[in-house]
């Protein structure tokens, strides 16, 4: 496969789009790579939930679950059920509305969280070994900047 095309002889759209191919792969690569590490009847999505609810806060609704991974509200259901099954969420009555119900994370959920990422640890040292971990810290303070301006720009209240 030949390399993409040097960046100074790319468009800023075509600079854009050969950015979005390699995170769109990664991700793919990624995914596969946590997902194998998962406990059998674990995704990644589900893990996800589970780490959303740690990083952004828990005691949040299926809705607003729905709404931070861009997915249709049918969509989580299944993943909150697997986590609820296993001990690892609780869903809890609405404070505020008292219809619908919040997810919390339970202290099985951080242990599980935590196990999950211990997991990958090898394979980043790996990755480590092959790769300058200080690249990518050089780059994370550009990412997560742009990770801000794109959650501001599908939803005017970004999580």
């Amino acid at each position: 496969m030949p390399d993409a095309p040097a960046p100074a002889a790319l468009t800023p759209e075509e600079t854009f789009f050969a950015f979005f191919t390699e995170v769109g792969i990664l991700a793919q690569l990624s995914r596969a790579l946590f997902e194998a590490q998962l406990p059998d009847g674990f995704t990644v999505s589900q893990f996800s939930v589970l780490n959303h609810l740690i990083r952004v806060k828990d005691g949040r609704t299926p809705l607003e679950l729905a709404r931070a991974f861009q997915v249709p509200k049918t969509a989580l259901p299944h993943s909150l059920a697997v986590l609820e099954r296993h001990g690892l969420i609780e869903m809890r009555p609405n404070a505020r509305d008292g219809r619908s119900k919040c997810v919390f994370i339970t202290e099985a959920g951080r242990v599980f969280r935590l196990a999950a990422i211990r997991q990958m640890e090898p394979h980043m040292a790996e990755l480590a070994g092959r790769f300058p971990a200080s690249e990518i810290a050089s780059v994370l303070p550009s990412l997560t900047g742009l990770r801000k301006i794109m959650d501001a720009m599908r939803d005017p209240v970004a999580d």
